[in-house]
């Protein structure tokens, strides 16, 4: 049974959303009488969000499952910054034409997952831009920076560690979560916000929007956080053996897409159904449930929803298509990577790397030497092969049994 009234929360608690509520019962009452507007703020680092961005993608989209209304702020001010919660080191800072050619890439993914328009309920999408761009430097330290204290800022976790370990903090990055702040109060004012949303990284900088805004506005506004998302292995979620898990097809083909989720860890797939896709619970549980070698037929009922719901309905079969047709044993699915070399012969080596298998030569030849590498379906153990297809032949090429490509003539 669960522990809240309003369609919101009981559907985030169900689907495993739910980790910080800064006042669950209020909120739990506000989202059970009026539609509230919430929002989740996405820096543009890069052309592209991955997977890890996905809870968050699902959350809005779930926000607006349930009657409410959307908010997607791009962090075309904030971005200029970067944010430094939990990082190492600081962000290299971006020009003003890259963080607005990131900001039109990323926005074409939020059309698969929310209902844009200008209804109660329709998303909007803004960017911070707008506003922390026009602010005077002295008008804003009196009304905005007198309402911090540094002792307190000194105090997050963000900032702790990374003062710990003895590593720079520019006062740059230092200012970002007063700018954050800054964007929820400007949200509360302009667009009546009631509500952010992010990941659990992002509770310090949640709470001190909300202090903001009740300080200067006397306005009630809440946070909630979804839990810090780790494979079963303990890993990040949206990194693999290659990279980030990009969700715009220009940084990654639909089916390494596809795959990455059909590889999903057996203790992940029930965890991952709930959060990634719009399956009702009692299929989820019976699709969970299944074991050994069955649990496969999970994973590609995964991959094909996910895959769907980012990439398209198309791009989904394809992928799933390409699959069957490799896994079969002599296919070569039309979604496969594929090398044309220059002129041939080419080295294995070099087709490796084209074909994104390896990050360099010596892993390249690693892999040779563990046996890894197949082709044409025979195990190769000659560092020095090369590869010379006939014009309008493939010659198929293997990582494994699970990363496949084709070298073609």
């Amino acid at each position: 049974m669960s522990t809240y009234s309003s369609d919101l929360l009981r559907l985030l608690e169900e689907r495993g959303y739910l980790h910080q509520i800064t006042d669950a019962a209020a909120l739990d009452a506000l989202a059970a009488k009026q539609i509230v507007p919430a929002y989740i703020g996405f820096d543009p680092t890069a052309p592209s969000l991955h997977v890890g961005s996905m809870v968050q993608i699902m959350l809005l989209r779930r926000l607006q499952q349930t009657g409410h209304k959307p908010i997607v702020l791009m962090g075309g001010g904030t971005g200029k910054i970067g944010d430094p919660s939990f990082k190492d080191d600081a962000r290299s800072l971006m020009t003003d034409d890259r963080i607005a050619a990131n900001v039109a890439s990323i926005r074409t993914v939020f059309e698969r997952f929310l209902t844009f328009g200008d209804g109660p309920t329709d998303a909007v999408m803004l960017d911070n831009a707008e506003w922390l761009d026009r602010l005077e430097y002295i008008p804003f330290l009196r009304e905005v920076g007198q309402h911090f204290s540094v002792n307190r800022m000194l105090s997050f976790d963000s900032v702790k560690l990374r003062l710990d370990r003895e590593q720079s903090l520019s006062f740059l990055e230092f200012n970002y979560m007063i700018l954050q702040a800054y964007d929820f109060r400007e949200l509360s004012q302009r667009y009546a916000c009631r509500l952010q949303m992010g990941g659990s990284d992002q509770w310090g900088n949640i709470v001190n929007g909300i202090e903001l805004t009740r300080r200067m506005d006397g306005q009630e506004v809440f946070g909630v956080t979804t839990p810090l998302l780790t494979t079963a292995d303990g890993s990040k979620m949206g990194k693999s053996v290659n990279g980030a898990v990009w969700l715009n097809e220009d940084q990654l083909p639909a089916y390494d897409f596809w795959q990455y989720w059909r590889n999903t860890d057996d203790r992940d797939v029930g965890r991952f159904l709930r959060l990634f896709t719009d399956l009702p619970l009692d299929e989820i549980a019976r699709l969970e449930s299944l074991e050994g070698s069955e649990i496969n037929a999970a994973k590609e009922v995964l991959a094909n929803e996910v895959t769907a719901l980012v990439r398209g309905e198309e791009a989904a079969a394809s992928a799933a298509a390409t699959a069957r047709d490799t896994f079969a044993g002599s296919g070569a699915g039309a979604d496969l990577p594929v090398h044309v070399p220059d002129s041939g012969p080419v080295p294995l080596v070099t087709v490796l790397n084209a074909l994104g298998f390896v990050q360099s030569n010596g892993e390249a030849k690693r892999k040779i030497k563990e046996g890894a590498i197949r082709v044409d379906g025979e195990v190769v153990d000659d560092l020095a092969l090369e590869l010379s297809p006939s014009p309008g032949s493939d010659i198929r090429i293997s990582l494994g049994k699970k990363k496949h490509g084709l070298l073609r003539g």
